[in-house]
């Protein structure tokens, strides 16, 4: 044939074609050294994340109860996440009650695992692993982020690049592997995002996959689904909850998340292919994490819940899927569901959260919107850790 071409050849041409792209978007959206920083947030938005007033903010800068931030030439205050931790301290250090301003875990409570999982692909489960550490971040929680996708698109999101970073080593891949796997500390990055470190994923996951059998076989110990507990050990005491960002399939790597974690969050987009291919992924699971759970491995979750995600209220076929949803699961499919925006999506052009975007980039009610509903559901899952505490 004239015309026939090698597939392999040119997918390798697709790939080093898309990856020099990529590596020249990145170097216009960001500085050649390619470090991401947070903005800085309004004293309405600060007291908010505070859950303070704006006139007690207001009275805490003149009684000089806490040091000056970045005011504009109209005398305007603008805080850093590092100005925010500070006042949070501060205002803990006089609180009444302890663990009003700051309330992470106390002595006694175990750290949080929370995985965001899901069987298919685009239901939003990296957005909502990233809003939600963020937004924990914010209100004072230390969170870690552990992403265990190949694909890699949340360590990409904190500013990275896995395809350049992290070929070869660097990844959560090392502290999981089964020869001389490195200890997770040497492996976590610190982030622009101040609350938050990453163990960073990228392509070498896939081998943790291909490696699994052969240990299997050999009875390698640790087994497969207990190495990601086993590595977090080492660091949980430095964290309040450590969240999970799932590849989009059952396979060793989100069941080694699922026997470390202490919740789930299953995201799933309303409507019936979505809803039909949920049901096989569960049950799938059920039967995989049967076996698991026969050869040893812990399955105490303090909760798990189905997360509405890309939810349209005005649509109404996707009105009746969630209505079906709540029928059948109850109180385990999340009160506030996450709002499909166009805010989010044009965050995401530029490697953005809406959390790390500024409010005068979008149309005021678009922006508003967003923000309210992944607050609403960022929240929701902040009293979920709360109560598995017994708070």
């Amino acid at each position: 044939m004239a015309n026939s071409i090698h597939i392999n050849e040119r997918i390798r041409e697709n790939a080093e074609n898309l990856s020099a792209a990529l590596q020249s978007h990145m170097l216009k959206v960001f500085a050649p050294d390619a470090r991401k920083e947070l903005r800085r947030f309004s004293a309405g938005e600060a007291a908010e994340l505070l859950g303070i007033s704006t006139s007690f903010l207001r009275k805490l800068h003149f009684d000089n109860r806490i040091p000056d931030v970045h005011t504009t030439p109209g005398g305007r205050r603008h805080y850093s996440a590092e100005d925010l931790l500070a006042i949070r301290k501060e205002l803990e250090s006089t609180a009444k009650s302890p663990g009003a301003y700051l309330k992470g875990r106390r002595p006694g409570d175990k750290v949080q695992v929370l995985s965001f999982l899901n069987f298919k692909g685009g239901s939003g489960k990296t957005t909502s692993a990233i809003h939600t550490a963020q937004r924990l971040a914010l209100k004072g929680y230390r969170v870690l982020a552990v992403d265990i996708d190949p694909q890699a698109s949340l360590t990409t999101l904190f500013g990275y690049r896995p395809e350049y970073d992290f070929l070869e080593s660097g990844t959560i891949y090392d502290a999981i592997r089964y020869e001389d796997p490195l200890p997770l500390s040497q492996i976590i990055r610190t982030t622009f995002f101040t609350g938050i470190d990453l163990a960073p994923g990228g392509l070498i996951l896939q081998e943790f996959e291909h490696e699994t059998p052969q240990a299997l076989i050999h009875n390698v110990q640790p087994a497969f689904f207990a190495r990601m507990a086993m590595a977090l050990q080492e660091v949980e005491a430095d964290y309040d909850v450590i969240i999970f960002d799932c590849p989009p399939q059952l396979g060793y790597l989100t069941m080694s998340a699922l026997c470390a974690s202490t919740g789930v969050m299953i995201t799933v987009v309303p409507n019936m292919l979505d809803v039909a291919s949920m049901s096989q992924f569960l049950q799938m699971s059920a039967e995989l994490l049967d076996v698991v759970a026969n050869a040893g491995a812990s399955m105490e979750f303090d909760f798990l819940r189905f997360l509405i995600n890309r939810y349209e209220p005005s649509d109404g076929p996707q009105q009746q899927v969630v209505a079906f949803l709540r029928q059948l699961f109850g109180n385990e499919v999340m009160v506030a569901p996450m709002l499909k925006s166009t805010a989010i999506s044009d965050a995401g052009l530029t490697q953005q959260t809406i959390y790390e975007v500024e409010r005068s980039q979008f149309h005021r009610n678009t922006y508003d919107r967003a923000v309210d509903s992944l607050n609403l559901v960022n929240d929701e899952i902040e009293s979920l850790l709360q109560q598995a505490w017994g708070r």
